[in-house]
């Protein structure tokens, strides 16, 4: 098996689907990939959530490295064995959790010094760390180390951000080329920045280009911007990186944020929304998203959603599932959490069906109608 190679099938409109080759397995683009912030998918199995279609997590480096420390999971074996999921893994780099934490970093040109939310104790993480990290921990995709600022800072702000980020995704690219193991291993995505403008991204993803990357995220987006500056920020940003990478939109999102992007040219996503919905009591179905705490499911005999095929839709009713969330029972947060990932990857499986038989707009266009009642 390849290192790395990416196949695009079809194409219908701007929307891709295609195969990620790596020597972890294939994974099919759309592709959605669930979140195991601590090494794990909160609420789930590693085995769970394989059998819900997903082809790949995502893990993260800043709380990893905070626990239970990279070091001590690579000397465990490594992630995947750590964890129990045999498939590949994709990294963030840290920096969106550290810049988050405005109160308790320091940014330099060398990187970002900050506190622990944990203890308190002190840490500095730099393109060349971040990059040391993903490799102690075995990532299959690794992201390059960035600044996201948020999308209603002054432009300046943003274009001096958007630069350092640059500087700091050369740097990444030297230091994950020096580990030569595991760069033989794994892939280097870069992250575009730029927040909303047209312009900046465009110089973004050009001096990616220049660096060169196995695929490209779209960065500082899903921080507030709302979904119509989103998806016009999508309208352009995706078709300004290179046709022949995955391109990785980070963060997002809602069911029709995934439609939304996909019908713009985006191939890779990840969020927390499914799993923290569900242990929050919201289901997401084709008709739309269920609050099970309303009173009005307390005698509903329907399982969540006819169309669905996970466990939960088989073998639970809504009253049920009603019960376990209004009683906090730890049940019902596996079972939610199990249909929402199954959902999400079941909405990934008809988009690309629905790009291989070249009708997504007619796809997309029933969908929102079913989903948001358009």
């Amino acid at each position: 098996m390849t290192r790395f190679s990416f196949a695009i099938h079809a194409r219908s409109g701007k929307a891709r689907t295609g195969t990620i080759s790596m020597k972890r397995g294939e994974i099919r683009t759309p592709a959605f990939m669930p979140v195991g912030t601590a090494a794990t998918v909160k609420a789930m199995k590693p085995e769970s959530v394989r059998a819900t279609g997903a082809d790949i997590i995502l893990g993260n480096t800043y709380h990893l490295m905070l626990r239970p420390g990279a070091e001590r999971v690579a000397r465990l074996g490594g992630l995947h064995k750590f964890m129990n999921w045999d498939r590949p893994i994709l990294t963030d780099s840290g920096g969106y959790q550290v810049m988050s934490l405005s109160d308790l970093r320091k940014l330099t040109e060398k990187g970002v010094e900050f506190r622990s939310h944990l203890d308190g104790s002190k840490h500095m993480l730099t393109p060349e760390r971040s990059m040391e990290i993903q490799r102690l921990l075995g990532s299959d995709i690794v992201m390059a180390f960035d600044e996201c600022p948020r999308a209603d800072q002054p432009r300046d702000v943003i274009a001096s951000s958007m630069e350092m980020s640059m500087r700091w995704a050369k740097r990444s690219r030297d230091a994950f080329n020096s580990g030569e193991e595991h760069a033989a291993q794994a892939a280097l995505f870069g992250i575009q920045q730029g927040a909303l403008d047209e312009e900046l991204r465009k110089r973004s993803a050009d001096a990616l280009a220049d660096i060169g990357f196995d695929g490209y995220a779209i960065g500082g987006l899903a921080v507030g911007e709302g979904q119509e500056a989103m998806f016009a920020t999508l309208d352009f940003a995706p078709g300004q990186l290179p046709d022949d990478r995955p391109r990785y939109l980070m963060g997002v999102g809602k069911p029709d944020d995934l439609v939304g992007a996909v019908e713009r040219g985006v191939d890779m996503f990840d969020c927390v929304l499914p799993s923290r919905s569900g242990r929050n009591g919201q289901a997401f179905t084709w008709n739309g998203p269920l609050n099970l705490r309303n009173a009005k499911f307390a005698e509903d005999t329907d399982p969540l959603d006819e169309r669905c095929t996970c466990p939960t839709c088989k073998s639970y009713s809504r009253a049920y599932l009603h019960h376990l969330v209004k009683a906090g029972e730890i049940l019902g947060a596996m079972l939610m959490t199990e249909h929402n990932i199954s959902f999400y990857q079941q909405l990934m499986q008809a988009m690309r069906d629905a790009i291989a038989a070249q009708n997504f707009d007619a796809f997309a266009r029933e969908f929102r109608q079913t989903y948001l009642k358009l």
